[in-house]
C-alpha cells in the first residue's frame, strides 16, 4: 500500500511535517539555474509499505520485524538495475538480496533474516513499484510444448492463509513458530522449523555444488534444512537416518503439509495455452529475469 500518491511528478517537496526524512531520500533534477546553485525542484523517491504474509508472529523478540505486520520499501531507482545488471553479483547468486537490502528503509533489518514468504512478497512488491503489475515472460507449455509470451498479472497476489490450512491438517504451531507433523505412514512426528532467506540462499549453494557432480538430492536437501527433530530427538544423526528411510508416501505427506502451513504469497495463476487450449495452474518465476519487463 503506498502513502505517495501525487509525488511522482516534478512538484514541490513534502514538508518535514508531511513526509519523515528517514523514509524518503530528496533527489535533484534538472539544470543549475544561473547563479549555478542547486536545481530548483526535487523528487523524493516513493515508498510503500509491504504487508508480511508471516505478519511477523514467526520473529524472535528484538527481531526488527516482530509482531510486524508491514515493512517498508522505497521505490526501485536506476541504482538498483544496476545492482540487478552486475556481473559479479550474479555470478555469486546474490544480486536479488542485495537489491532488495538497498530498498529497505530500516536499515537494523538483514534481508537474509527474513521468512522467506515475507521475502518473497517483498519481490514482488519491489518488481511492481519498478516496472508495473504485469509480468510478460516465454512460457512452455507442458502439454504441446509450445512456447509463446505470457502476461502474469502481480498486482496484488492473495496472502496464504496459513492458520486455516494448519487447522485442516489439525496441527497447531509452537511458541517459537515451529510446527510437528506426524506422519500417515511411521507415525512419526517430525518437528519442523520456517525457513528463512538465509537458509534459501545455503540450499541453492549446495544444490548448484552437486549439480556440477551430477547429484540430485533436492528432497532430502530441504528435510535437512527444515526439521528439527523426530519424536523430540534432535540429534543430527537420528534425523540424517530418518530422512533417508522415510518411506515415499510419509515425504509426500510432508512436503506438501509443510508447504501449506509456510507463510507466503499464493502465485500460483490459471495459465492457458493459445495452441492447444490446455489449461493448468502455474507459479510465477522469481528470479533475476523478473525485473525485467518483457
Amino acid at each position: 500500500m503506498s502513502r505517495n500518491e501525487g509525488r511522482l511528478g516534478l512538484e514541490d517537496s513534502p514538508t518535514q511535517d508531511e513526509t519523515p526524512a528517514a523514509t524518503t531520500a530528496a533527489v535533484g533534477l534538472g539544470v543549475p539555474g544561473p547563479t549555478g546553485q542547486a536545481p530548483a525542484f526535487n523528487w523524493s523517491v516513493p515508498t510503500e509499505f509491504v504487508e508480511l504474509p508471516s505478519k511477523g508472529v514467526f520473529y524472535p523478540s528484538g527481531h526488527p520485524l516482530h509482531q510486524q505486520n508491514t515493512i517498508e520499501i522505497r521505490y526501485m531507482t536506476a541504482k538498483e538495475e544496476d545492482i540487478l545488471t552486475s556481473r559479479s553479483l550474479l555470478k555469486e547468486g546474490v544480486a536479488l538480496d542485495r537489491m532488495l537490502q538497498n530498498l529497505l528503509v530500516d536499515k537494523n533489518i538483514n534481508i537474509s533474516s527474513l521468512l522467506v514468504g515475507d521475502k518473497n512478497a517483498l519481490l514482488v512488491a519491489a518488481r511492481k513499484t519498478g516496472y508495473g503489475p504485469t509480468y510478460d515472460t516465454n512460457v512452455t507449455c507442458p502439454s504441446c510444448d509450445d512456447t509463446g509470451e505470457f502476461s502474469f498479472d502481480i498486482s496484488s497476489p492473495p496472502v496464504k492463509d496459513i492458520y486455516q490450512n494448519a487447522q485442516e491438517l489439525g496441527i497447531s504451531f509452537g511458541d517459537n513458530g515451529n510446527v510437528s507433523i506426524t506422519l500417515p505412514m511411521t507415525k512419526a512426528t517430525v518437528t519442523c522449523r520456517l525457513l528463512t532467506g538465509e537458509d534459501e540462499v545455503r540450499l541453492a549453494k549446495e544444490m548448484q555444488r552437486k549439480s556440477k557432480k551430477k547429484l540430485e538430492t533436492t528432497a532430502t536437501d530441504s528435510f535437512r534444512a527444515y526439521i528439527t527433530s523426530v519424536n523430540g530427538d534432535e540429534s543430527p544423526f537420528t534425523i540424517e537416518s530418518f530422512i533417508h528411510a522415510m518411506p515415499a508416501m510419509d515425504a509426500r505427506h510432508l512436503r506438501r503439509t509443510y508447504s501449506a502451513i509456510v507463510p507466503d504469497i499464493d502465485l500460483t495463476q490459471i495459465y492457458d495455452c493459445d495452441s492447444c487450449g490446455y489449461e493448468t495452474e502455474m507459479e510465477v518465476p522469481l528470479g533475476v529475469d523478473f525485473f525485467w519487463p518483457g
